[in-house]
């Protein structure tokens, strides 16, 4: 038998044959700190073990799937902050590789705007479906960061060059329209559809055959596998040098203060 444990960041609820992971801070809008993806991998690793699940849901909690990685832990005083980083980006890494790694169905069911980690996570799972009320964002460049969890081939893969690029490079907003039309995600409901039509599906999708589900998974993602790794490592390599950069702490800086002027 598997035991869930959640933090206060992340839900985890075992419903049926699904396994339900909330991001679960609505006070930041469902940010997510390293905490949160240290508990996020280990539940991906332990759902692999528990043969009652079949299928794996990540949603948000309220109005936000997630609104990106906590940048308020960066802002904290560390006495090594060189080490505080190198530890965090082997957690992060662990994370995304336990989504690669997960065996179970995996399914995004974003509930709201998706930024960040959010919607890089998201181009890893094997179906997304969002609400009309969201929308998706990378703002990498902005904060002087890079492409992450894997974005440097997902993004181009399934959006195209072009749109990929206007949203790796230049920030830009997708709406849930661009992203259904865009092929990122596969179905567009409305809010007040989740109990009625939404959960029920899921349901129906989790009594499926767990062995040919699992298999039939495999062998859709075995051509791509060695690229996904090959991204998340160079991608990773770079991201530790731009968190140490002095353009993502001026980035970091400027974002502060713009929080603080909003809140004026």
């Amino acid at each position: 038998m598997v035991f869930y444990d959640s933090c206060s960041e992340i839900r985890v609820e075992k419903k049926d044959k699904i396994l339900v992971i909330t991001f679960d801070n609505p006070k930041k809008r469902n940010s997510l700190n390293r905490k949160a993806y240290k508990e996020l991998g280990l539940v991906l690793r332990e759902v692999d073990k528990d043969n009652s699940v079949t299928t794996v849901v990540i949603t948000g909690k309220g109005d936000f799937f997630t609104s990106g990685n906590d940048l308020s832990q960066s802002a904290d005083a560390f006495l090594d902050l060189e080490t505080f980083i190198k530890e965090s980006n082997v957690i992060f890494k662990e994370m995304v590789s336990a989504l690669i790694d997960c065996t179970k169905l995996t399914i995004a069911l974003i509930n709201g705007p998706c930024i960040g980690i959010g919607a890089t996570l998201t181009a890893l799972c094997d179906i997304v479906w969002c609400s009309s009320t969201a929308y998706f964002l990378t703002p990498f460049t902005k904060l002087g960061l890079v492409t992450e969890a894997c974005s440097s081939y997902t993004f181009p893969l399934i959006l195209g060059r072009s749109k990929a690029n206007e949203m790796l490079l230049l920030s830009e907003k997708m709406t849930a329209q661009e992203a259904y039309n865009h092929s990122f995600v596969s179905k567009i409901f409305e809010p007040a559809e989740l109990e009625t039509n939404i959960w029920p599906k899921l349901r129906e999708f989790s009594e499926l055959p767990p062995e040919s589900l699992q298999t039939s998974k495999r062998l859709i993602r075995q051509h791509e596998r060695d690229t996904i790794y090959r991204s998340l490592n160079a991608e990773s390599e770079e991201l530790y040098k731009r968190l140490l950069s002095e353009e993502f702490t001026n980035a970091l800086v400027a974002f502060a203060n713009r929080k603080n002027k909003s809140k004026l």
